[in-house]
């Protein structure tokens, strides 16, 4: 088990709900991005790092200006990595994702990519514009790694019959997209929710997340009994740059959503 998975377990154990925040790495400059991880250290379940890319097309209009600010400011992958052996070097047992696209993945050369995720301590990987008759390629890469990164799963609600496929050998937590169309829409989940998740969740062998469109704990109240846990990132965004990208807020920001949700 990688850390992800532990954390999930040590979740399970304790009959408790993930919380899980998305952050765009360099926003606005990589010392904060590395500030507001570790202020959500042992309070925060799991982090996603967005890695800033010029065309994030599963993204909405927040998401895309944080990661066209944070290009301008000049985040990359390679930044990204130096932030993530900074972290580890300083004790930080924080599970933390990777969220990007394959072409920055492709361009990097998969299995010096997936060589150098382990060295820097990345425990995952969403690449929501891989589908998963395509990870192959990728899959055999992090799999010469061992446990080191694994891929994690996206599901939608029209994923329908696919999704015995996509969830059988998923592994971490199952990323369950509450809508269609791109992220932030403010809680307007497809209509069909409430049914696709529990299907998700029959399914599944591992724990199922809830994303796109969270806010605070009553936007999944009526979904509680079915996930495991909350995925907020667009929220959390416009949240960190209401308090000018204060590390404390985020912390507190998590603690009220953990714990209300538990």
């Amino acid at each position: 088990m990688n850390r992800i998975e532990q954390r999930m377990d040590e979740l399970k154990r304790s009959g408790k709900k993930a919380f899980i925040t998305y952050i765009t790495a360099g926003l606005p400059d990589m010392a904060r991005t590395g500030e507001i991880v570790k202020a959500q250290e042992g309070i925060t379940d799991v982090i996603e790092l967005g890695i800033p890319f010029s065309d994030p097309t599963a993204d909405g209009p927040v998401i895309q200006q944080a990661s066209y600010e944070a290009i301008q400011a000049g985040a990359s992958l390679k930044k990204t990595f130096a932030l993530m052996d900074e972290l580890r070097a300083g004790g930080s047992d924080q599970p933390i994702v990777f969220m990007m696209y394959y072409n920055t993945i492709s361009n990097y050369g998969l299995e010096e990519f997936a060589i150098r995720c382990k060295k820097s301590g990345v425990d995952g990987l969403i690449v929501p514009d891989l589908p998963y008759e395509e990870q192959d390629a990728l899959r055999d890469a992090l799999d010469k790694q061992g446990d080191a990164t694994i891929l994690i799963q996206l599901v939608s609600p029209v994923s329908k019959e696919r999704i015995g496929m996509i969830t059988a050998d998923a592994r971490g937590f199952i990323y369950c997209v509450s809508s269609m169309g791109v992220t932030g829409q403010g809680g307007t989940y497809h209509k069909d929710v409430i049914e696709y998740l529990k299907s998700v969740k029959n399914a599944a062998k591992i724990p199922v997340m809830m994303g796109f469109g969270i806010r605070t704990p009553g936007d999944v109240e009526p979904m509680k009994n079915i996930i495991d846990g909350a995925i907020v990132g667009t929220h959390f965004i416009n949240l960190m740059r209401e308090a000018d990208f204060d590390p404390g807020v985020a912390a507190d920001y998590a603690i009220r959503f953990k714990n209300e949700l538990n």
